[in-house]
């Protein structure tokens, strides 16, 4: 017999994680148990605070849904109305000096008449060719040139996307599209061009919700306080070592063992099938790729610079600066960043010279977060990224080289985005299948890895979804139709419905163990929401690759 055992047992406290416990907390059935290896509920939608006082989250996070579940979750674990600010998308592409509104495809009435031409050109021949087309395209890039033509195609699409993805668009599949890329109206393209307009705002995140203090990482630590303490393992004790699938059992760092009946794997599935030690799995998940993420952040001194504005977040397709994205973090919470009468000492100006004083003054404070992707055709230079990416800041205006620069943090991400490689759907239909079998549910943007469903509400639904799978046989919608669930109102489940769900005596048996095995008197508050970091971080892997 293992030390715990648990009918359900949820490994990692992400948003999938904790979407798995959340359901398996409201309908009070199923005896469960969640475990993750940091002390802080969050996973990759973490944030982390500089010794300085400025805020990062993991990369770029808003909070934008398509499931009222997933609303009244998150609603109830912050259920103020100071918890939030509410923010429209200002969001622009820098191209040839220029900040041309988002989506660029649709607002290339701002470029230099000679690419209009271009761009033009190439979206006429498109519509034309997709009239007589009968094939769907073979890749990622002949989908952008179907939809957007060769002009385009050529000024923003292929560059952007290799920085976003660190591969070419000719080795992607197009299958993940979906409501991620905007196809242009011609007709309504051509007309901005001739008035000189500008198209509005398009996605599903043209309003965005953003948490007050603690980042998007306090929204997961505030769900996960929603749980009982009694059963979470946070921390070194709730590090995973082994997972024997056979004996439905798994190994912590600490010895300690857990029982289960169904698992819910939240961690990336590579790593999970080594712990495993399964070959047949591990050989099968080479198949799948990823690229690396650099998340950088710069602390500022002064007033934030009317030439920034009110911008959330912006593009960067061309090689004058390393990052593809950056987010002007400080326009999202005024918590952000330290208080104006906080005193910080400047580390040296933006371009690398030194202060002419070492003497702490106070701000005001306003900050930037990068976003650089990597993989073995992308290499990065990362002992000098930091640096790189200032000057990359100061190439496209967005900084001045007298700037007094008082924070820095750089943080990599080894399993930065799961690349929709032309190999993902032959992998996947064979691999989560296999581990089904076996009782595994994996799930999350590594645990499935589909990126089209990982966002933050489509990662925490789902947790929710498999649950559900598991407990009653649904049909896990978002996981396998994401075009659906991206296209309506999912409105079925409420976090008000009532659940009667007779406990089973193993059930009672095993909540009646899992208080003693945990011991979680360490488990994290809403005032811990973020780890002090200032250095790299990441982990090496071999088990999938990183594209070549």
């Amino acid at each position: 017999m293992a030390d715990i055992n648990v009918d359900v047992l949820v490994i990692g406290a992400g948003p999938t994680g904790l979407g798995a416990a959340k359901r398996l907390n409201h309908i009070n059935g199923p005896s469960w148990l969640i475990l993750d290896s940091s002390d802080k509920a969050g996973g990759l939608a973490s944030t982390d605070i500089t010794p300085e006082g400025f805020l990062y989250d993991v990369g770029g996070h808003v909070i934008f849904s398509h499931y009222k579940y997933f609303d009244d979750c998150i609603d109830e674990a912050l259920p103020k109305e100071d918890d939030w600010y509410t923010h429209q998308r200002i969001s622009y592409v820098r191209y040839k000096g220029l900040w041309v509104p988002y989506p660029f495809q649709n607002n290339i009435s701002m470029l230099p008449k000679d690419d209009q031409v271009k761009c033009i050109d190439g979206l006429i021949d498109a519509a034309l060719d997709f009239r007589v087309a009968n094939t769907k395209p073979k890749d990622f890039d002949e989908w952008i040139v179907r939809m957007c033509g060769q002009g385009v195609a050529d000024i923003f699409m292929r560059p952007y996307n290799f920085k976003v993805w660190a591969v070419p668009t000719t080795k992607m599949q197009c299958q993940w599209l979906g409501e991620r890329v905007a196809a242009p109206d011609v007709k309504l393209v051509t007309k901005n061009v001739i008035l000189n307009k500008t198209a509005g705002n398009w996605g599903p995140n043209a309003t965005f919700r953003f948490p007050a203090r603690d980042g998007t990482g306090g929204i997961w630590i505030a769900v996960s306080d929603t749980l009982p303490e009694e059963k979470k393992r946070y921390g070194k004790k709730g590090e995973v070592t082994k997972v024997d699938a056979e004996k439905k059992r798994v190994t912590l760092s600490d010895g300690t063992t857990i029982g289960y009946d169904k698992l819910v794997n939240t961690m990336a599935v590579d790593q999970l099938v080594e712990k495993m030690g399964n070959q047949e799995l591990i050989t099968l998940s080479k198949g799948l790729y990823y690229s690396s993420t650099h998340v950088i952040g710069v602390g500022i001194r002064g007033e934030r610079p009317d030439r920034i504005g009110d911008k959330c977040w912006l593009y960067f397709p061309e090689d004058n600066c390393p990052f593809y994205r950056a987010t002007i973090f400080s326009n999202y919470s005024p918590y952000n960043q330290p208080q104006a009468d906080v005193k910080l000492p400047t580390l040296y100006l933006a371009d690398g010279s030194k202060a002419s004083s070492a003497e702490a003054k106070e701000g005001p404070y306003w900050s930037i977060m990068l976003e650089v992707s990597q993989s073995t055709m992308k290499p990065v230079d990362e002992e000098n990224l930091l640096k790189d990416c200032i000057q990359g800041l100061i190439n496209t205006e967005m900084i001045k080289p007298e700037d007094e620069i008082v924070s820095t943090y750089h943080r990599k991400f080894d399993h930065g985005y799961p690349t929709p490689a032309l190999e993902r759907e032959g992998v996947l239909k064979e691999l989560l299948p296999k581990l089904q079998d076996m009782g595994i549910y994996s799930r999350g943007r590594f645990g499935s890895w589909r990126y089209e469903v990982g966002n933050q509400d489509h990662s925490f639904m789902l947790g929710v979804e498999a649950v559900d799978a598991i407990v009653n046989g649904a049909v896990e919608l978002t996981l396998n139709y994401p075009d659906f669930v991206n296209s309506r109102q999912n409105t079925e489940r409420r976090l008000a419905q009532s659940f009667n769900f007779a406990s089973s005596s193993s059930t009672k048996a095993a909540a009646a163990a899992a208080p003693k095995a945990n011991g979680a008197t360490d488990i994290p508050t809403r005032d811990r929401a973020a780890s002090k970091v200032s250095v790299n971080g990441g982990h090496s892997r071999t088990s999938s690759k990183q594209v070549k």
